[in-house]
């Protein structure tokens, strides 16, 4: 059963994801995939988060534009979101299709203006135009709705950040009213939100238009030699400039079964460092992210495994454990174990993200790393106990985690 969204949906909404991200700085974990598509959590990919807040505040027709290294998104959103046979609901992937010549999309604005067609089909009041490679919950019918109160021709989500912290985002500056008068990207002085100079506006990726506000900026936009054709670089400045963009406090967005720890929660995963420490995250007693709230649950497939099995003294501790996982003699701490991984007699793994179908083996060592998809680690192996040793053979970030790609053997 869907669970209720908090608010109602004012009219006719669709919603537009944009997953066609390449994230170069998650390399090698998007070497062979989108962005999106990264694994997060044992359990999930990045874009089950953006989909479960979507489809549990009510809205049944999605679209997501994708483009680079697409296969593996496109296959789990083939077979894991399914919303029913009606004819009018949907989650549906948009490849670039070249509609307007031969030309791939340069940019998330042009993404959607090459795709222009399901609006046109679609014919909705507002348009939800939300990123894909966040972890977060939120109700973003609270957000149309007061989107549809406020007459914008766009509403920008805004989360509440130590101004100090503020210059690797979008900035918003807004007056008392919520109308947003600059969106700065990344800038060296970030500004302060009314009232409170310590804390900034920074841009969520989330958006709502009105249709016709939409239309007409992506049109001229196009028709723009200098653009960039980019959603928060160029469309959003554009409607601030003619005073139709108004800002979204996330602080004000109310999820059903949030706890007071995990409410407001934002990670923008971007980087490796980021990526792993949004996975300590959830590994403590009382989570500052809870994977456990069945009232706005995060949707994915549930893999055909049978239990994870602890055995011959195999603990875990301090971890979440995936489906299918055999813990034989070995020890596991702080760390996300994805479904169907095995871990070999005398091996110890502690503050490491790994997922599905790696092998660690017997007596191996694995400390604050991330192994990919199907990573073997050799007996007696030592990962992240020498870094200037594995700097020389694996992908080391600048917070020492160590990364090692798809497939790869250890050495």
């Amino acid at each position: 059963m869907r669970p209720t969204s908090s608010g109602r949906l004012p009219g006719r909404v669709l919603g537009i994801v944009l997953a066609g991200g390449e994230g170069k700085r998650l390399w090698p974990l998007t070497a062979d995939r989108a962005k999106p598509g990264v694994p997060f959590g044992g359990n999930y990919r990045l874009i089950d988060f953006v989909l479960s807040n979507l489809v549990n505040a009510g809205m049944d027709r999605l679209c997501v534009l994708t483009q680079y290294k697409s296969h593996s998104l496109d296959r789990h959103i083939s077979t894991t979101w399914r919303l029913s046979s009606v004819l009018d609901q949907y989650i549906t992937t948009v490849p670039a299709q070249q509609r307007l010549g031969r030309r791939w999309y340069t940019g998330s604005a042009d993404a959607i203006f090459q795709s222009l067609n399901l609006v046109y089909d679609d014919e909705p009041e507002y348009i939800a135009v939300f990123g894909a490679d966040h972890v977060y919950r939120m109700d973003p019918a609270q957000m149309i709705a007061e989107h549809a109160a406020s007459g914008a021709g766009v509403t920008v989500a805004g989360i509440r950040v130590p101004r100090a912290e503020a210059k690797a985002f979008g900035c918003i500056a807004s007056d008392e009213t919520g109308r947003i008068t600059e969106f700065l990207e990344k800038p060296s002085d970030p500004p302060h939100v009314p009232g409170d100079p310590d804390v900034t506006f920074a841009s969520m990726g989330n958006y709502v238009f009105t249709t016709q506000a939409l239309l007409d900026a992506l049109r001229a936009d196009a028709s723009n030699a200098d653009s960039d054709h980019d959603m928060g670089g160029d469309i959003i400045p554009a409607l601030v400039e003619r005073g139709e963009a108004n800002v979204y406090d996330f602080a004000d967005n109310i999820v059903p079964g949030a706890t007071e720890r995990d409410a407001g929660y934002w990670r923008d995963v971007g980087t490796i460092d980021a990526y792993y420490d949004a996975h300590t995250d959830l590994v403590s007693v009382h989570p500052i992210f809870n994977l456990y709230n069945a009232r706005w649950p995060i949707r994915s497939a549930t893999p055909a495994l049978p239990p994870a099995k602890f055995v011959e003294g195999g603990i875990a501790q301090d971890s979440v454990v995936g489906a299918g996982t055999i813990i034989s003699g070995a020890i596991v701490r702080r760390s996300v174990i994805s479904p169907n991984v095995s871990v070999q007699g005398g091996a110890e793994v502690s503050d490491s993200v790994v997922l599905p179908g790696a092998r660690i083996g017997r007596g191996a060592v694995v400390r604050r790393a991330i192994l990919d998809k199907n990573v073997v680690v050799p007996d007696g192996a030592l990962i992240g106990v020498d870094l200037n040793l594995d700097r020389s053979r694996y992908t080391v970030s600048n917070g020492g985690v160590v990364v090692l790609g798809k497939g790869v053997t250890a050495q």
